[in-house]
């Protein structure tokens, strides 16, 4: 009897390795709802910035990992469910918030529009190799503000430029802490398998 791993179809993303070929729904549910859940842990870890109503959290880490381990359509919808039911008043944005309000929702969307890219990019191998994941979680982070910053300015009234300064340039360290944990789990995550697919 063998012991080896059946190569994974191309174009699979972590959570296809999950054995399910009976309860399919079943499971992408509990991923969906799990994702959801998981972002709204990670927005409970929160630090805030001086001068700037947006706090740094573990919110875009958990998307743009839920986006490349679930693929673009269970991390759409995980990240659609988290906005959704943020917006009807479950406080689990960040630091306990909730509604539709708020000057940092714009990067609640450029979460959910991240997360389906980065899926996307995960079902191209973009969470294989160290290159290919640094480069889809600076494309996610990219997204992410290139809606958040744009939003922040328009519902505070700041100009673009201090809301760059205010929503992006304190971010930027803290981002590619993120990415760099993201670059060391996700390819390592697929060498332990034993499945570059």
């Amino acid at each position: 009897m063998s012991t080896a791993a059946a190569p994974v179809r191309s174009g699979a993303v972590l959570a296809d390795l999950l054995p399910a070929a009976r309860h399919r729904y079943a499971v992408d549910a509990a991923l969906v709802l799990g994702g959801a859940a998981l972002t709204g842990i990670a927005a409970q870890i929160a630090v805030p910035v001086p001068g700037s109503p947006v706090p740094v959290t573990g919110q875009t880490f958990a998307a743009l990992l839920i986006g490349t381990a679930l693929g673009a359509r269970r991390g759409f919808l995980s990240l659609a469910l988290y906005a959704l039911v943020g917006m009807a008043g479950m406080p689990w944005f960040a630091e306990a918030s909730s509604g539709w309000s708020m000057p940092s929702l714009g990067y609640v969307f450029g979460m959910l529009l991240a997360a389906t890219v980065v899926g996307a990019l995960a079902r191209r191998g973009g969470d294989r190799s160290v290159l290919r994941t640094a480069g889809t979680m600076v494309l996610g982070s990219a997204i992410i503000y290139a809606i958040g910053v744009p939003y922040l300015a328009l519902s505070t009234g700041m100009s673009l430029s201090a809301a760059v300064a205010a929503g992006l340039t304190p971010f930027l360290i803290g981002d590619a802490l993120k990415a760099a944990l993201a670059v060391g789990l996700l390819p390592t995550t697929w060498k332990l398998l034993g499945r570059r697919g």
